[in-house]
């Protein structure tokens, strides 16, 4: 029974793995480079984004902003 079941997991892990790749179709690719999916595309939001998170970090003293986990710089 073992010796059966250890190769059909990997089979089967085998099998899972392949379902996750894919090719990009030329149609898709003009949606992916689209604006609106770049992570970077409000520079202005991430930074308010990353002010407000790490100096609310009070453990790890924030990305090179003045202050613990108080808020005021």
């Amino acid at each position: 029974m073992k010796k059966i079941g250890i190769p059909c997991i990997i089979m089967a892990m085998a099998l899972l793995v392949q379902t996750g790749c894919t090719h990009v179709k030329p149609w898709q690719r003009g949606t992916l480079a689209d604006y609106t999916m770049r992570p970077d595309r409000d520079p202005l939001g991430d930074a308010q984004a990353e002010h407000i998170y790490f100096s609310r970090e009070g453990a790890s003293g924030g990305r090179g902003v003045g202050g613990g986990g108080c808020g005021c710089n």
